[in-house]
């Protein structure tokens, strides 16, 4: 296989870079949402859940729309920003939102899943001995959902390593700015001279994201609770 060139490193270092962003700026959401999820009814619920797990459904391209004339300078958001002199279209913070957008769904499920698994009995105990819902929340279910927390993380990192359809639209394609791996594989691919490089960075990305998928597993098959 050729060597890569400095721009497909940079190119690669920034979907590590976007990936790991969006999962650290999406987790304290995720975590919130997850904990309403599985432990409070309200009105409202099914709503909330089908809106969350919306991005799932949804082509990507057109999240990237939607993203686009949201934070676009005729958006609702958008004019706001351009007023404090915040851009975000078309730089790679808008690649980090439209990646944690589509892969916040995962993130919540999973932690959601994890939590739904804490023993009850263990609740009802640190109830009994007064204590609030947050103590219960801080010391008995996150720590016991910590591995469902790492597997989710792990998921979306790997989601928003390849994402290609809403960060096109919303971020563009600008060398050394916001193109990804997928962004610069598209380039390569439209090249009858680029195919090898091509591979090379499949090859990048199918590693990393395997990486991230095994680490997913492993630590989705932990019994919570248990190291």
């Amino acid at each position: 296989m050729p060597a890569l060139t400095p721009a497909d490193y940079d190119a690669i270092l920034l979907s590590v870079k976007v990936a790991l962003t969006a999962v650290a700026v999406s987790l304290p959401f995720g975590v919130a949402l997850a904990y309403l999820f599985a432990f409070r009814d309200f009105r409202g619920k099914v709503l909330l859940d089908v809106f969350v797990n919306l991005p799932l459904a949804l082509p990507p391209v057109v999240i990237g729309y939607l993203l686009l004339l949201l934070l676009g300078r005729h958006g609702w958001i958008g004019r706001m920003l351009d007023a404090a002199g915040v851009r975000i279209v078309f730089t790679w913070k808008a690649a980090v939102i439209a990646s944690a957008v589509v892969g916040f769904p995962l993130l919540v499920r999973s932690i959601r899943i994890a939590m739904q698994s804490v023993d009850p009995q263990l609740l009802q105990a640190s109830r009994t001995l007064g204590a609030p819902w947050y103590d219960a929340a801080l010391t008995v279910v996150l720590p016991m959902s910590r591995h469902g927390i790492l597997a989710g993380s792990s998921l979306m990192f790997a989601r928003s390593l390849g994402e290609f359809g809403a960060t096109v639209i919303v971020a563009g394609n600008i060398p050394g700015v916001t193109r990804t791996i997928p962004l610069a594989i598209y380039d390569y691919a439209g090249s009858p001279a680029g195919e090898e490089i091509a591979m090379s960075l499949c090859a990048v990305s199918v590693a990393i994201s395997l990486a991230a998928l095994f680490l997913h597993e492993f630590l989705g098959r932990k019994p919570a609770g248990r190291d």
